[in-house]
């Protein structure tokens, strides 16, 4: 396999299959691409039909919807293994998923991942809905399964890897949350595989202007 994928410091999307790949320890190729730049997309051309990434090519196989690009994996290399063994909790998770995937557009604007920064920006109304929904979910999830583990199901899942950037937002714009939501996202940014993208992400040069919001706090 081979996967593409934009810069470290601010490609969310990116993120959320290059975890999935490495926490299983699967065999692929990264290539990463300059977000922004003409290069980025030259090199998309002929590849995937949106120029976005992340794509993952798999043989004659090419799938360029970081979803897709997930259930591609957990059903053709691990066997179901990143969702759970439930019928209803992989149809709570894939909701998850999904919601993450077409919603929390105004946190999504507002707040883009920085790794690298430290920032401060107004929320408002909207912003703090999104915000306020994912602490929900955080702590709803963490009542349902902390007994089970540390992971939003419990044990890690593609559900994890899919709010994963949403942490990296929180502790970036340092955003307040509850004793319960705030575990989780301390159990996420103290993941070692996540460290891994962060420091290299932390190496990077490349800025790309519109992601560098907020003022420095």
């Amino acid at each position: 396999m081979r996967l593409y994928i934009g810069n470290k410091n601010y490609s969310t999307w990116s993120l959320r299959v290059w975890l999935l790949l490495e926490k299983f320890s699967l065999d692929y190729e990264e290539t990463k691409l300059n977000l922004a730049t003409e290069s980025f997309y030259q090199t998309l051309e002929g590849i995937s039909p949106t120029l976005k990434v992340p794509v993952l090519v798999d043989g004659d196989v090419t799938i360029w919807e970081t979803l897709a690009i997930l259930e591609y994996i957990n059903e053709s290399y691990l066997s179901g293994a990143a969702l759970p063994k439930s019928a209803t909790e992989r149809a709570r998770a894939r909701a998850l998923c999904a919601e993450m995937h077409s919603g929390f557009g105004a946190l999504k604007n507002a707040m883009p991942m920085n790794i690298r920064a430290k920032r401060h920006v107004e929320a408002n109304a909207q912003v703090r809905k999104d915000i306020q929904r994912v602490e929900t979910i955080f702590t709803e999830q963490m009542h349902r399964y902390g007994q089970k583990g540390e992971w939003l199901f419990g044990e890690w899942s593609m559900v994890d890897a899919m709010f994963a950037p949403v942490c990296l937002r929180f502790d970036t714009y340092d955003v307040e949350l509850n004793a319960c939501a705030r575990t989780y996202v301390e159990q996420v940014l103290a993941c070692p595989v996540l460290s891994r993208w962060r420091d290299q992400a932390l190496l990077e040069e490349e800025v790309v202007q519109c992601n560098e919001t907020g003022v420095d706090r």
